[in-house]
């Protein structure tokens, strides 16, 4: 998978820290981290990420609100995660400009090139 630069969004610092090497491991940059959705908007104006990695469940704002407010023509390639199931979310995550969903304990490079081939076509 090629280079991407990557802000994640999670407000618990051993997530966030776990999904950095992740990341790293596959090769992609993290640029930024944020803790909740008025970090991650900040963030994505000042770092210009490929790709924010989105928490669901935020102290703030809900990840869905943040990735609506993220989807713009040139903005970001949201990914949705959460610790929850995602038939836990009902049709919101379909409905959201979001490219996808994955599970947190489902985070791998395999769903993570899986969603980024989706948004290459």
């Amino acid at each position: 998978m090629s280079s991407l630069r990557c802000l994640v969004v999670d407000d618990h610092d051993g997530f966030r820290a776990t999904a950095r090497r992740l990341l790293e491991s596959i090769g992609w940059t993290v640029v930024g981290e944020a803790p909740d959705g008025a970090g991650a908007i900040a963030a994505v104006g000042k770092l210009h990420p490929d790709v924010v990695l989105l928490d669901v469940g935020l102290p703030d704002l809900d990840g869905f609100a943040v990735a609506q407010r993220l989807a713009t023509g040139d903005g970001p390639a949201v990914v949705l995660i959460s610790s929850r199931d995602r038939s836990a979310y009902g049709t919101r995550i379909a409905s959201s400009p979001a490219i996808g969903f994955i599970a947190k304990g489902d985070l791998d490079e395999g769903s993570l090139s899986t969603l980024m081939a989706g948004r290459a076509r």
